[in-house]
C-alpha cells in the first residue's frame, strides 16, 4: 500500500505546475541526470554517441509536454527540428521521439499538426523516423486520429500503444490496416480502473498479447520493456515463429537496465535507447520515479551523499 502511495504522488507531482517551474528554475537536481541525458542538444548527442560505440542506436525526445500558448509549441517545433538537424550533422544512429501536446495539441488540433508536418517533412529530407508518443488517456483517441491522418502522407512515422488500456487490443488490430511501426509500452501514466487494468498481472497478459499479435500481423515492433522475463518470452516467440530480428527491436531507457541493454546488444539484437533531454525534465523524472522503486532509493541515495 505504501509504495501505490508514493507511485500515485508522483504521478500527481508530474502535473504538478508549480513544480516544473521550480524543476526548471534550480535544473537537473535529485538525481535526474540518471534519467534525463542534460539540458542541451549537445548533451543527447555525446549520449547518443556512446550508445552507439556499444552497438545501440538511440531516440531522442525534446522534453516538454501540455504546453497552452501557441508560441511555445512552436518553440518546441523548432527544438525537435533542431534535434533533427543535429542527429543529421554528427550523422549519430538515432531517430525523433515526440510528444504532441508540446506541438499543441491542448490548443488546436490543427496547429498540432502543421507543427508535426514542419518536423516530419524535416525527418524526410534526412531519410529519418519520427514516433508519436502516447501520452494519458485523454489524448490516446485524438492521438491515433492524427497518427491515421498523417500515415497515409508519411511513411517515416511511428506511434506507441499502452499495454495497461483494456482499448488497445482494439487498437492493434485497427492499426494493422496501416502497417503501423509500433513500440509497445506497457504504460507510464496514472489511469482509472475504467480504461486500465488496474493489477499489475493483468497489465502483463496483454502487453505481452498485444506484442505477439502485433509480431504475428507482420508489422515492425518496438519492444519497450526491462523485464528480464518478458524479454526472453520474446526472443522465444520469435524464434518458434521464424521472425525475423529486422522485423522487431528491444527498447529501452537512459538510465535503466543498461546491463540488460548491453547483453542484448552483444547477442546481436537491435537494442534502441530513449535518451530524453531538456530543461522540462520534471514531468518525466516523476513518472521514472513512480514506475519503480528502485529508482526511488537511487535519488534519496545521492540526494543526501556528501
Amino acid at each position: 500500500m505504501g509504495l501505490a502511495i508514493l507511485s500515485n504522488t508522483f504521478q500527481s507531482l508530474a502535473k504538478n505546475k508549480a513544480a516544473n517551474k521550480m524543476a526548471k528554475k534550480y535544473g537537473l537536481k535529485f538525481g535526474a541526470k540518471r534519467f534525463v541525458a542534460g539540458d542541451r542538444i549537445q548533451n543527447a548527442v555525446d549520449c547518443v554517441r556512446e550508445l552507439n560505440n556499444k552497438g545501440m542506436v538511440a531516440m531522442l525526445n525534446y522534453l516538454g509536454e501540455f504546453v497552452s500558448t501557441e508560441e511555445a509549441a512552436n518553440e518546441a517545433t523548432e527544438n525537435c527540428i533542431k534535434t533533427l538537424e543535429a542527429i543529421n550533422e554528427t550523422g549519430i544512429e538515432c531517430n525523433l521521439s515526440v510528444k504532441i501536446t508540446s506541438l499543441g495539441l491542448d490548443i488546436n488540433k490543427e496547429i498540432c499538426i502543421r507543427n508535426l508536418r514542419r518536423i516530419l517533412d524535416r525527418a524526410k529530407e534526412f531519410g529519418n523516423f519520427v514516433r508519436i508518443e502516447m501520452e494519458d488517456y485523454s489524448h490516446c483517441q485524438l492521438t491515433l486520429d492524427i497518427y491515421k491522418e498523417l500515415k497515409n502522407e508519411y511513411n517515416n512515422i511511428g506511434t506507441v500503444i499502452q499495454g495497461y488500456l483494456y482499448r488497445s487490443e482494439k487498437d492493434i488490430e485497427e492499426l494493422n490496416n496501416y502497417q503501423a511501426n509500433l513500440r509497445l509500452v506497457k504504460g507510464a501514466y496514472l489511469e482509472s480502473a475504467d480504461v486500465a487494468f488496474p493489477k499489475k498481472a493483468d497489465v502483463d497478459e496483454n502487453y505481452e498479447k498485444l506484442i505477439k499479435r502485433h509480431l504475428l500481423n507482420g508489422n515492425y515492433a518496438g519492444i519497450a520493456t526491462h523485464d528480464d522475463v518478458m524479454v526472453e518470452k520474446m526472443i522465444r516467440f520469435t524464434q518458434e515463429n521464424h521472425i525475423s530480428r529486422e522485423n522487431f527491436e528491444f527498447q529501452m531507457l537512459y538510465g535503466i537496465r543498461s546491463d540488460l541493454q548491453e547483453k542484448l546488444a552483444n547477442a546481436g539484437y537491435k537494442v534502441r535507447v530513449y535518451v530524453p533531454y531538456g530543461v522540462d525534465w520534471f514531468g518525466y523524472f516523476m513518472r521514472r520515479l513512480a514506475e519503480r522503486p528502485e529508482n526511488v532509493a537511487f535519488v534519496l541515495k545521492n540526494t543526501f551523499k556528501k
